[in-house]
């Protein structure tokens, strides 16, 4: 088959790189219909890749350039997501460049973000001066989702203000930096433990907790909510995609305990019809939902 132009450019290309011996790095445009960029980014962090960006309307994945990640990977993992439904379509465009810190530029993006009148989040490279009354969080991010930055999780920090009470038992499903955990032991909770099956979320769960002064009252486990045997939890906070949440509803309510409260995060309005259907199939009743922007959390109470 005859290469046409852009093939033939990008063979040239690699094959310069590896005469000259440069270090260089793939880069893929991800554009999306409806651009949902958190979940993209999880899906996506599942590959052997070195960062993710997150632009206007679309995602930027680099990777090594000496790795086996491809366009077709990334597609058959984007491909299942249009098999679930939560994407209409995708494209992915592939460049080659010169390497750089992609981690350092990434870290450049990030800023001090006030969730409300009382929390403060600031990644350790930021200075901030407190105010009476007012509850840092320091974040290393290290590219792990829950920075503070998107709207779901600003929702569920909200929520953890108005509805935790203190010495509750608080369990975090998808924990990506472990700062809800983090969040609600601050706010008083007994305990926490934060669950995540990405061992980056693992590491950077745990040194987040030791950050913060709370490594002895929030366990990080590497695993699914199913790994979990406690079922005693007075809360539970999942801000992960919708598929998910509809799947392990009931390990949910399992580990609840009754009048338990749930806190639901990572929807779009639309979401939340299909939501409430298998919820308040399960014993579920709806007290709270709150709304930032196109994203919803909703607050649950297991009956």
């Amino acid at each position: 088959m005859e290469l046409d132009k852009f093939d033939r450019s990008n063979i040239i290309i690699h094959k310069l790189y590896k005469l000259l011996k440069l270090k260089y790095y793939k880069e893929f445009i991800v554009s999306a219909e409806p651009f949902i960029p958190e979940i993209i980014s999880s899906v996506l962090w599942q590959l052997e890749i070195t960062g993710v960006s997150e632009e206007v309307n679309c995602i930027k994945v680099f990777a090594d350039g000496n790795s086996n990640i491809s366009t077709e990977e990334i597609s058959d993992k984007l491909k299942r997501l249009v098999e679930e439904k939560v994407l209409l379509n995708f494209i992915v465009e592939e460049n080659l460049f010169e390497d750089k810190n992609w981690n350092e530029e990434w870290e450049k993006s990030l800023n001090i973000i006030k969730v409300s009148d009382k929390i403060v989040i600031k990644p350790t490279f930021r200075d901030y001066e407190k105010t009476e009354g007012e509850i840092v969080i320091n974040i290393v991010p290290k590219m792990s989702f829950g920075t503070g930055e998107h709207q779901t999780t600003k929702l569920v920090i909200q929520l953890l203000e108005k509805y935790l009470k203190p010495g509750v038992l608080l369990l975090d499903v998808g924990s990506g930096t472990s700062i809800l955990s983090i969040v609600a032991v601050k706010l008083g909770a007994k305990s926490a433990v934060a669950v995540d099956n990405d061992e980056w979320c693992f590491e950077n769960g745990n040194e987040n907790c030791v950050l913060n002064g709370v490594e002895d009252k929030v366990k990080v486990i590497l695993g699914e909510i199913k790994d979990i045997k406690e079922d005693n939890f007075d809360l539970i906070t999942a801000n992960i995609q919708k598929n998910i949440l509809i799947m392990i509803a009931d390990e949910m309510k399992f580990r609840l305990v009754k009048k338990g409260l749930l806190i639901l995060s990572g929807l779009l309005m639309n979401d939340e019809p299909e939501i409430m259907k298998v919820y308040n199939s399960i014993g579920f009743e709806l007290l709270e939902k709150k709304q930032m922007d196109e994203w919803i959390s909703l607050v649950l109470i297991k009956v």
